[in-house]
């Protein structure tokens, strides 16, 4: 049976963490932590794709510097500069079409949908896949890893191994430099020094998951 007792605010204190209770909003629960679970639709926001593509054309950035300076000041690549830029943005585009894909193809394995449990308090958040997902993330990292290292590709394996291992994220607040919302996303960005979170919440419970996140880290001005 689940137990309901008023609080302060609009949350509803549970002794239940069932998972039913959970989707229907932020609740407030017996040792004191707030928790609940957001689904995303991977279709309709595309928060999880524009972070995929911030993080590989960031790589590609570093390349193209790379590929200038050296057609620039190596012999070998002299008078070649605007081919050699057109052959790397060919692969940059052929690139973000497999992203695409590879996307499409993890979207539709989720059923479309990326679900998140959080745990919040005073201490900080945590965003951890609910069981199901984890487990099709494990498998998924690991045949990605399988598939480089037959491949011969390191990058490949060490991402495949960075999926299979990372099924959740922790954010301590006291370690917190900035908060960003974007509410049209239902996303809160947290970053600290060395690690990025983000935070899903519906319409109703964003505001509150919001001010309240802000309001206990400490480093946030």
């Amino acid at each position: 049976m689940i137990l309901t007792a008023t609080v302060t605010g609009k949350k509803r204190k549970r002794r239940s963490y069932d998972p039913e209770v959970l989707k229907q909003g932020v609740t407030l629960c017996d040792d004191g932590k707030y928790r609940w679970i957001y689904a995303m639709n991977m279709w309709k926001n595309p928060t999880i794709l524009f972070l995929i593509l911030k993080i590989f054309y960031g790589i590609f950035a570093v390349g193209g510097v790379l590929l200038v300076i050296m057609s620039l000041t190596q012999p070998a690549y002299e008078g070649k500069l605007w081919e050699n830029l057109g052959y790397f943005l060919i692969f940059v585009a052929f690139f973000t079409v497999l992203i695409l894909i590879a996307y499409s193809i993890v979207a539709a394995m989720y059923g479309g949908k990326y679900i998140i449990l959080f745990t919040m308090d005073e201490q900080g958040i945590t965003h951890e896949q609910v069981k199901e997902q984890a487990r099709k993330a494990r498998k998924l990292g690991a045949l990605t890893a399988a598939v480089g290292a037959g491949r011969g590709s390191l990058s490949m394996m060490g991402l495949g191994a960075s999926v299979a291992a990372r099924t959740s994220m922790s954010s301590d607040f006291s370690m917190v430099r900035s908060v960003k919302a974007y509410k049209w996303r239902n996303v809160i960005k947290i970053r600290e020094i060395l690690s990025n979170n983000q935070v899903y919440a519906r319409d109703e419970d964003f505001d509150f998951v919001y001010n309240y996140i802000r309001e206990h880290c400490p480093k946030v001005g």
